[in-house]
């Protein structure tokens, strides 16, 4: 089967849309409302926004959408009629839909996190693969999960994985930290000090992690892009375009 069946909104957005309207129209196709409007005052709705926010990057990134968020289709399929229900895909195409293999580096991540869960559910199985994966991206990690901020993938994490979260005492870069664990796991010394404030790497562990998030900064580039249009008489097209 092919992709644009398991997700067929998005597989459209993808085609037709720029890169720079992707991310936000995908998690309004799927959730009704912008990422900046998403009330997250709740575990539910917290949940909801994370897996749209990671869905709408893994859009953005172009390419496979299954390979990017590191899920099956069949995966996927129960995650979208689980949160997403107005997405609507029948058992039998999902039933068909099966996952490449990981790489290795992936599913070392992806264990660990699994070891550590701290809810019950599917949930817990899908995220921790869409983070191993989407780790793999260059971007911060709260980035690389479309997230609006770091404040947003601790509490995610915390809910989650609270035991392996609650082990980064000192803030370290999550990244940096899930790796760190690994090796921690496999007996390898990962730092070439005992103590990090004597590291020469200090800056790359605890370093401002910071900044405007992938949408939110699509959303500042259309705004202005608008707002530099010439503005002719008459017009219709000249008129602010809705953002999504």
């Amino acid at each position: 089967m092919s992709e644009p069946h398991i997700l067929p909104v998005m597989a459209e957005c993808a085609a037709a849309c720029s890169q720079s309207h992707r991310g936000i129209t995908a998690y309004r196709l799927l959730t009704g409302e912008a990422p900046a409007d998403a009330n997250i005052s709740s575990d539910s709705k917290l949940d909801r926004h994370v897996l749209a926010s990671i869905l709408a990057a893994a859009t953005m990134d172009g390419g496979s959408l299954l390979e990017k968020v590191g899920l099956s289709g069949l995966e996927l399929a129960a995650l979208l009629q689980q949160y997403f229900p107005s997405t609507k895909i029948n058992a039998a195409q999902r039933a068909s839909l099966l996952k490449e293999e990981d790489d290795e580096e992936i599913v070392m991540l992806r264990d660990l996190l699994l070891k550590q869960r701290s809810t019950e559910g599917d949930i817990g199985v899908w995220l921790a693969a869409m983070i191993a994966r989407r780790a793999m991206e260059p971007d911060h990690l709260w980035e690389a999960l479309g997230l609006r901020n770091r404040g947003e993938l601790v509490l995610v994490l915390t809910r989650h994985f609270g035991p392996l979260a609650a082990r980064n005492v000192n803030n370290m870069r999550w990244k940096r930290f899930f790796y760190r664990m690994l090796c921690e796991n496999e007996g390898l010394v990962m730092c070439t000090t005992p103590v990090c404030d004597q590291c020469r790497e200090f800056d790359i562990c605890f370093g401002e992690e910071s900044g405007e998030s992938r949408m939110a900064e699509r959303r500042r580039e259309l705004l202005l892009q608008e707002a530099a249009r010439p503005v002719v008489v008459g017009d219709q097209a000249s008129e602010p375009a809705e953002m999504v």
